[in-house]
């Protein structure tokens, strides 16, 4: 196998979705179907630079339009290709029916390091990007919704955003035509933080079902383990960070571009963060652990769980026989290969697969989305109106008893729900029965051997029976 040549990203993807078209005995014509991306678009554009003309490359690829909008990131890399933007694509389909987002897959990306230009550069290059997208009907509230992804963020969305107002004046929807804004642009609280804390929310519902838990070997909550973190990017850091302050779970190594550091003791994400905030993104040099150049290598180390949450095709033949860690929760997207997956399922590691894990980015920019089109904050009109309610229990109860009720009761029981405490809920119980679905077809089929291809036929079964009831095939 090692001789082998790797399968390419789209490659692996299809293969991994393969196993759930044969266990569900879909037609090979309508698996074709299902899998087959439906519109790819490829721009070059100038842009004058210091004085120079430079032209960009970018994609943004369809997959499926069995739901609308279609949904996907944008990102900036010096390494984004057609190949990837397809298979994340597909991907964004299949994460979306997982958690019952209506929307269809898409993904953009343009070639592009972005820490080589000026802010005013970047804002440039994104709007005509952002243009090319709009003009050639792959930018609409109603149809093609990006969002940030690698290399891209709020300041970004609000760019594309303010470009397509202007190309679409008469669009009174304007704002939804990208989620992952600013707040006070129509974006909504928790969406930068969505990615990472959807992750915490799948690890949580796993700790929550003793017999899955025992096919990983691991055993308690999520307090006492040891985990190590690949990226900490976005998605990485909120990870990261919830897991070390609300669940006490031990960060021993955070794996970054330049090395990684390890202390078995624990290590700060907050302090790690600042450093890298203050050294160019770099962790060398960070005074409380130890640093090692080598950072692929702690990929296999002993651990509880491996997050990683950086780019692609991190876990490879190469090194999937000596990863040592009993539960890999997959952050980013297309982390392990094809190859590395059944590797690892004949080892007995257990992977929460990416189309699950981190799909709490689409979730909140769904909420995002309706946010937009409904032109209301969530809350505004019951927030007072259940304070009021809670008012009157605590009446009731101290009419009742005759004392009074404390001041931190009366506190938690008054408290109406604000936006992001509702966009937090809504979370969690998505990540939650999207989980209990996964692990239902599991336990329920012999012949699904592992949570990644529980998860694509409960996303196959999903999409399927769409294409059939609007006879698309």
């Amino acid at each position: 196998m090692a001789n082998k040549k790797p399968y390419s990203f789209s490659a692996s993807v299809n293969k991994m979705v393969d196993q759930a078209f044969k266990i569900l005995d879909i037609d090979p014509g309508v698996a074709s179907a299902i899998k087959s991306c439906d519109a790819v678009l490829q721009v070059r554009f100038p842009v004058t630079i210091k004085g120079k003309i430079e032209v960009f490359t970018g994609w943004r690829a369809t997959h499926s339009i069995h739901r609308l909008p279609v949904k996907g990131g944008i990102r900036y890399a010096p390494i984004v290709n057609q190949d990837e933007i397809e298979a994340l694509a597909s991907l964004m389909t299949y994460k979306c029916a997982i958690v019952d987002v209506p929307f269809g897959g898409s993904k953009g990306g343009l070639i592009i390091d972005p820490r080589k230009y000026t802010r005013d550069e970047l804002r440039m290059i994104t709007r005509r990007f952002a243009r090319e997208l709009v003009r050639k009907g792959f930018l609409s509230p109603a149809t093609n919704v990006p969002a940030p992804d690698v290399g891209t963020g709020e300041r970004e969305m609000a760019w594309i955003m303010d470009t397509y107002k202007h190309l679409h004046p008469e669009d009174i929807n304007y704002q939804g035509c990208v989620t992952g804004k600013p707040v006070h642009h129509g974006g909504i609280s928790g969406r930068t933080e969505a990615t990472g804390r959807g992750v915490v929310y799948a690890l949580r519902e796993f700790f929550r079902h003793p017999p899955d838990m025992e096919m990983a070997g691991l055993t308690g909550g999520l307090g006492d383990k040891h985990i190590v973190i690949q990226g900490l990017g976005n998605v990485g850091y909120h990870a990261a960070k919830l897991l070390q302050e609300e669940d006490n779970a031990r960060i021993i190594a955070i794996i970054e571009r330049d090395g990684v550091l390890v202390n078995d003791a624990g290590i700060s994400i907050d302090r790690v963060h600042q450093y890298m905030c203050e050294h160019d993104g770099c962790v060398k040099g960070f005074p409380d652990a130890i640093y090692d150049e080598d950072g692929k290598k702690a990929l296999e180390m002993d651990c509880d769980i491996l997050i990683p949450a950086a780019l692609e095709n991190v876990i490879t033949v190469g090194n999937a026989e000596r990863v040592q860690a009993k539960l890999i929760c997959e952050a980013a997207n297309g982390p392990v290969t094809f190859e590395a997956d059944e590797i690892l399922r004949k080892r007995g590691i257990t992977i929460l697969p990416d189309a699950y894990a981190n799909a709490g980015g689409v979730t909140v920019s769904y909420f995002e989305w309706i946010r937009n089109l409904s032109h209301i904050r969530f809350g505004r009109m019951e927030r007072r109106y259940d304070e009021m309610r809670g008012r009157h229990v605590i009446n009731a109860i101290e009419s009742l008893n005759g004392r009074e009720v404390s001041d931190w009761l009366e506190a938690q029981i008054v408290r109406g729900a604000d936006e992001l405490d509702l966009v937090r809920s809504g979370l969690d119980d998505t990540m939650r029965l999207a989980y209990q679905q996964i692990s239902e077809a599991k336990a329920s089929n012999k012949n699904i051997l592992d949570f990644r291809t529980a998860a694509y036929v409960v996303a196959v079964s999903k999409i399927s029976r769409s294409y059939l009831d609007i006879g698309a095939y």
